[in-house]
């Protein structure tokens, strides 16, 4: 098994990496699992991939030196739980990799754990903490529905300048365990029932992981993080299509490539 221990030029806090997938995301993550080793600039300690239980997943694991995680043992309630949706469209799933990557807390040794979306590459250099605050690569857009259900959530309103929902993003362990442990205070349940409860299930896009955390911060000390622009480049051709050339011109103006399947997602990452 390859080792997910640090390597040359990579200091810093040492770091989890969770990544939440299905069998749909092979074509891609691949290639986020090697964008991540080579350009995330802290030590990794330990390399997850959260998934339905896969042969196929499980195979790639092995490949790539990662440790599978199945998601039945990460929460307690599965998809089939989560009612979300439409007879034109179903949700469920969608939520439920983003209540996995808050319940990621309880997972490895680290102090901190790096989400990442299984449909996005790291193309540059990242390093998410500097003088010892937290670093957030944001954008100008977002959803109103994320704001509504975070105030809905946390009886505030959301204060951060731009967006956090960027596909990827560092979590403290105890920060998350702070956030969940505020909601549940403020609603007396779990955490996770209490997001599914807020969300207004009439909209598609109900709530944000991201956007949720971010502002948890920021609301409580705007100063104690650094906030960059995410410079994230939506792309409809496969990755593996890409050649080295036209990589190499991409990093030069973007930090990372996405390839998503709604177009909802392919606005500029400014």
């Amino acid at each position: 098994m390859a080792s997910t221990k640090s390597g040359a030029g990579k200091t810093g806090p040492r770091i989890d990496v969770l990544i939440p997938a299905i069998e749909k995301d092979l074509g891609t993550l691949p290639h986020v699992i090697d964008g991540i080793r080579k350009q995330v600039k802290h030590p990794i300690a330990s390399f997850m991939i959260v998934s339905p239980n896969s042969e196929r997943i499980k195979a790639l694991c092995r490949r790539k030196g990662c440790k599978f995680v199945d998601e039945r043992t990460v929460l307690p309630i599965g998809k089939k739980d989560i009612r979300y949706g439409t007879k034109r469209w179903n949700r469920a799933g969608w939520l439920y990799q983003q209540l996995l990557k808050l319940a990621g807390s309880k997972l490895g040794a680290a102090g901190h754990y790096l989400v990442a979306d299984a449909d996005t590459v790291l193309i540059r250099p990242h390093r998410f903490v500097t003088g010892g605050r937290p670093v957030f690569y944001c954008r100008s857009w977002s959803q109103g529905e994320y704001f509504r259900t975070y105030r809905k959530l946390l009886g505030t309103k959301a204060s951060a300048p731009r967006s956090f929902v960027t596909h990827y993003m560092l979590f403290n362990k105890a920060k998350v365990r702070q956030l969940k442990g505020t909601i549940e205070a403020r609603h007396g349940k779990r955490w996770y029932k209490a997001i599914i409860g807020s969300i207004d299930k009439t909209r598609q896009f109900g709530f944000s992981e991201f956007e949720t955390y971010g502002n948890f911060l920021h609301g409580r000390n705007p100063r104690g993080i650094v906030m960059k622009s995410a410079l994230n480049k939506s792309l409809h051709a496969s990755f593996s299509s890409l050649s080295p050339a036209r990589l190499r011109k991409l990093a030069g103006k973007y930090r990372s490539i996405s390839f998503h399947k709604r177009k909802i997602y392919s606005r500029p990452g400014v």
